[in-house]
């Protein structure tokens, strides 16, 4: 049986230790409410769509809105796309079709927010609160840029409860993992930058972190 301890049991101890840093520090901590509305962050997996509707069931909101596109990162998986897919799965869950609502041409964050919003907006629906649904480490990116390009709602964010390893294990790939974790450390500033997003502290421990693994090669998801 492998070892689900630790995100890969190859890794060095220095370099599993800064994977450690930066998914802490994607990691918010905030606690679900109840909000006027639940936004399901498309992905490679069902883990957000398994969530929202948890949170769904549980009251957290009224109007749940999946949002994804097919691309090719998971065309593989979500052929019809994956909004559609994480539509699929929550009504066999039990949610109400007619609680959800479908955003099918987001391709990344920014796009998940935007159009979202765009949609309960032709529906009649102005939330004053939205409960974001992403991955894990997606959290810090799509709390700032809902606070940029949305900055009248109130925000909160929600994902798995994992750590690294649990993560990497379902995933089964942990290169991609933290070639993922990498690349979203990276556009905290860049997207902060090029105004996408809220500006977000980035503490000395995980900039080192960070440049640890980048110079190990943890490069796949950054951008040039």
């Amino acid at each position: 049986m492998p070892d689900t301890t630790v995100p890969d049991p190859t890794l060095r101890e220095d370099l599993r230790s800064a994977a450690e840093t930066l998914w802490r520090y994607h990691d918010l901590g905030h606690e679900p409410r109840r909000c006027d509305t639940g936004i399901g962050l498309g992905g490679r997996d069902l883990g957000a769509a398994r969530v929202a509707v948890e949170l769904f069931h549980r009251g957290m909101f009224p109007i749940l809105v999946f949002t994804g596109a097919r691309t090719p990162r998971s065309a593989d998986r979500f052929p019809h796309g994956e909004a559609v897919a994480y539509h699929e799965y929550a009504v066999a869950a039990g949610v109400a079709p007619e609680s959800i609502l479908l955003e099918e041409r987001a391709t990344n964050t920014y796009e998940n927010i935007v159009f979202s919003r765009r949609v309960l907006a032709a529906h009649g629906v102005r939330p004053r609160s939205v409960l974001l649904v992403s991955r894990p480490y997606q959290q810090r990116r799509a709390y700032a840029t809902c606070r940029k390009q949305w900055p009248e709602v109130d925000v909160v964010c929600a994902a798995s409860r994992q750590s690294l390893a649990e993560y990497v294990s379902g995933a089964g790939d942990a290169k991609r993992v933290i070639d993922s974790v990498v690349g979203d450390t990276q556009r905290i500033e860049l997207y902060a930058q090029r105004g996408f997003a809220v500006p977000q502290e980035v503490p000395a421990e995980v900039r080192a972190a960070y440049e640890r693994l980048v110079a190990a090669g943890y490069t796949g998801r950054l951008i040039s």
